[in-house]
């Protein structure tokens, strides 16, 4: 591993990074643009539909357990077969099945293609920023910080479309009755994301022949494969190559490599390596804490941030569509500002990733907590801005962070583990939301609390992967 990272280092940083940087991105933005398009679209099927429960919010519970299925799948298969499937694929299954959503006549009907469509890309930030790590030279490592950017474009361009169709084609809140052709609004962001997510699809395939990161190859004893690999792209680009595969096979075999993929000692080695030694063990359960706890807070706020806007503008004398829809548009848009500030702090020696996460999380904490005293308009979507760009300090850190720090041959395994526990907290969240009566301020404070806990988490972990030679 230390030679073919030394080669990937000496070729440097090519065209062939830099348009992963963005393929990769697509990735993350289709992630945070689904999860919110199902949340942007929840009030107006309720209020078009009815839903089966008064209180449970079924259709965000629907793409949380989507979203297990998708990180268990995408993230656990991704050592056993590579990285290459998911990338080709993910995002084209997740474009038809969001179109269809669309047209879906009743609530349940539409849930289901919720969970469908959030399966499809429930592993997208897990393999999109190990794909993107595994390809990169070591000085650049924190591109994979700054990938998060993507992920707020996806909730930038899904609150400029709400704001465009939610505030002109939806039912008034108070209206008693809501028929379909006054309530368009949710159709048209379903019909327009998927013809935007299709679009990326065939991007994917079409700029970029994706092939197996080199890292991966390395863990399968492919070693044919990885020189070829590198060859190719040291020609390409007029870049030196040293390594040659003799010295590769010097360094011995990659045990176990001559049972199928599937078998259970091959599969077991991706568990029991995550938790090596007992450094190793501890700093794997922290960050699992971590992922468990924003998976609580995530849905809990992003999600049921339209009614907050709405509650909050009731209470200061503006809530209507228009405003609300305007509010949540602006606060996507705040949501850049974060991922730039943590692109810088992670590299700082005085911060590093993990003070970057603990400043985002105390800076969150702090502004949640504030959120619950507005008192004007201005306020409102001010302090509701304000927490979308400090939050996205920790989860871009967040992001590049898990995958530094697990072994690259596990890497997709461990990731998915943590991806896996929070969507079990987000679960808990959308139940939390759905039973603590999102009108008022008490999920606001639970968020404020869970954030508090994230600072303490954040500074618990063992290892600071800044400046230190990526595996």
């Amino acid at each position: 591993m230390t030679l073919v990272n030394a080669a990937i280092d000496r070729i440097g940083m090519t065209s062939f990074q830099w348009k992963l940087f963005f393929l990769n991105g697509f990735g993350y933005a289709v992630d945070s643009l689904l999860i919110s398009c199902q949340g942007i679209a929840q009030p107006a099927v309720s209020q078009e539909y009815g839903s089966p429960s008064a209180q449970l919010a079924g259709i965000a519970l629907a793409s949380q357990v989507g979203l297990l299925a998708g990180a268990a799948f995408w993230g656990l298969s991704a050592d056993i077969i590579g990285r290459r499937f998911a990338f080709n694929s993910s995002l084209f299954l997740a474009a038809i099945f969001v179109i269809i959503a669309g047209g879906m006549p009743d609530y349940i009907s539409f849930s289901a293609l919720v969970a469908l469509y959030s399966a499809a890309v429930g592993g997208n930030y897990i393999l999109d920023s190990t794909n993107m790590l595994e390809f990169l030279p070591n000085k650049y490592s924190w591109l994979v910080t700054f990938m998060s950017l993507w992920w707020a474009v996806g909730y930038t361009i899904s609150g400029l479309l709400a704001w465009a169709f939610m505030s002109n084609y939806s039912c008034p809140s108070d209206a008693v009755t809501c028929a379909r052709v006054d309530n368009m609004g949710w159709r048209y962001l379903h019909f327009t994301t998927g013809g935007l997510v299709l679009i990326l699809s065939i991007l994917r395939v079409v700029v970029i022949r994706m092939v197996q990161t080199p890292r991966w190859l390395l863990s399968q004893n492919r070693d044919e494969e990885v020189i070829s690999f590198l060859a190719n792209l040291a020609e390409k680009h007029g870049k030196p190559l040293e390594l040659t595969l003799e010295e590769l096979r010097q360094e011995g075999n990659i045990i176990h490599t001559d049972q199928s993929v599937w078998s259970a000692v091959r599969i077991r080695q991706h568990f029991v390596a995550l938790c090596r030694t007992r450094k190793l063990a501890w700093s794997y359960t922290v960050i699992m804490l971590n992922w468990l706890v924003i998976g609580m807070v995530s849905p809990l706020y992003y999600v049921f941030l339209p009614y907050y806007l709405a509650s909050q503008g009731r209470k200061v004398g503006d809530d209507s569509n228009y405003t609300t829809w305007r509010d949540y548009a602006i606060n996507q848009v705040a949501g850049l500002i974060g991922p730039l500030i943590a692109g810088v702090l992670v590299e700082s020696k005085i911060f590093g990733r993990r003070g970057t996460m603990a400043i985002g999380a105390f800076a969150t904490m702090v502004l949640q907590f504030g959120y619950t005293q507005i008192r004007t308009p201005a306020q409102n979507v001010g302090v509701s801005a304000a927490i979308s760009a400090v939050s996205n300090i920790y989860y871009g850190t967040i992001y590049a962070y898990t995958p530094e720090i697990l072994p690259s041959a596990h890497r997709a395994t461990g990731y998915a583990i943590c991806v896996v526990l929070n969507r079990i907290g987000g679960i808990s969240g959308v139940l939390v939301g759905s039973y603590a009566n999102v009108e008022t301020t008490v999920p606001l404070f639970v968020c404020a609390a869970l954030f508090a806990l994230l600072i303490v988490l954040s500074l618990l972990l063992p290892f600071e992967s800044r400046g230190k030679r990526i595996q």
